[in-house]
């Protein structure tokens, strides 16, 4: 359930920085910082300057933080060197000073629990180059090739259990939630793809088969962590590399897709959309977090260049960089009730004291993103 604490008065900034209360978790404002991965964890333990990293957000106004990708235990899980473990004394006992710097300033965070499927190289990737990818159909992500043997049942198990010790490791650890990652083509969205799920078993098949290996995650997560810690659910349309695509190019087919997430236990959805303000079916200006919110009656978090005139990818391209923007499309979405939260990503990695640079109306102060980019943010 969804509570709203608005004060009423002419400022258009007070709907994004009004408290709202999801369950169990009460928020001071609507923002909230998009999981980065960042690759700043020796040998998998997140270390001080990850707690500073996280605590400089905090206190400057973040109302919700979702940490990086964080490694599920399996050998697998990640794609590079220096992704942070959600496993282990060391980086457990890393994991819990970060916590403790962000509850010490106010904030509130949750991790993002993540493996990368075939996404890791087929010929080996650090940290373990000796552990092959594993993926629904051992179907590469990006050529559409068999690279590897389809899962097994047992690895299956292994996984689900996997996500369900860290969730439980999260609550013990004092997060105030969790965020599992069921986006951009890493294992849980490559069951969700009909081209990398070939699956005839029950896995496979139909849209509704595609999500049993997410709905089980889900409810082996919900038990691990009981009724009221929040379980965030971050799903995408598109996959690296395969920008334009869709699991769903209608609201029923959405429907069918979102509901078995629910039923799960999902408390709040996680849209990533690489520009929030595109509407995401013809017929209607809603996005991804809008339709998600209207057909599951949850709370969503939308996301996608918040704050910019430009996309990630092409921000990241040769000669690209991104200037700031107005935020007040976003704010008259926020209003109207289209989501409930908004996640912002290069923004707040350019500059910690964005969120109250831009409540205290600071705008120059905002650190651009490339020498001389013009500010316009209002």
């Amino acid at each position: 359930m969804m509570e709203n604490h608005v004060k009423e008065n002419n400022n258009p900034l007070n709907i994004l920085f009004s408290p709202v209360t999801v369950g169990n978790l009460k928020l001071a404002n609507r923002i909230v910082m998009a999981p980065m991965t960042r690759g700043f964890s020796p040998n998998g333990v997140p270390g001080e300057n990850v707690a500073e990293y996280y605590k400089r957000r905090a206190e400057n106004q973040v109302g919700l933080i979702i940490t990086e990708g964080t490694l599920i235990n399996h050998p697998a899980a990640a794609e590079g060197l220096n992704r942070p473990n959600f496993y282990g004394t060391a980086a457990l006992n890393g994991w819990s000073q970060v916590v403790k710097a962000v509850h010490k300033v106010g904030g509130k965070i949750v991790p993002q629990l993540w493996h990368v499927g075939t996404a890791r190289k087929i010929n080996g990737d650090n940290p373990n180059p000796e552990a092959p990818p594993i993926g629904p159909s051992g179907i590469d992500l990006m050529t559409g090739e068999k690279v590897t043997t389809p899962m097994t049942m047992a690895e299956i198990e292994q996984i689900i259990e996997a996500f369900a010790t860290a969730s439980a490791d999260a609550k013990k650890l004092g997060f105030d939630g969790i965020e599992i990652h069921g986006a951009h083509g890493y294992l849980i969205d490559q069951f969700f793809w009909e081209k990398t799920n070939h699956r005839q078993d029950k896995y496979g098949g139909n849209m509704r088969a595609r999500s049993q290996f997410a709905v089980e995650i889900v409810q082996a997560c919900r038990k691990a962590v009981g009724p009221d810690f929040p379980i965030i659910f971050r799903y995408s349309q598109w996959k690296t590399g395969s920008y334009q695509t869709k699991l769903a190019n209608t609201p029923e087919e959405l429907s069918i897709f979102l509901a078995p997430l629910v039923e799960a236990g999902v408390d709040i959805f996680h849209c990533s959309t690489r520009r929030y303000w595109e509407p995401e079916f013809d017929g209607s200006t809603l996005n991804l977090a809008g339709w998600t919110k209207k057909i599951t009656g949850k709370p969503t978090i939308t996301v996608g260049s918040v704050g910019l005139d430009t996309n990630f990818i092409e921000f990241f391209a040769e000669g690209k960089g991104a200037k700031a923007t107005s935020i007040l499309p976003l704010i008259e979405r926020l209003e109207k009730g289209e989501f409930d939260l908004v996640a912002v990503g290069r923004a707040l990695l350019a500059d910690p004291a964005w969120a109250a640079k831009i409540r205290e109306n600071r705008i120059s102060d905002l650190i651009p993103f490339e020498p001389g980019a013009e500010k316009t943010l209002s």
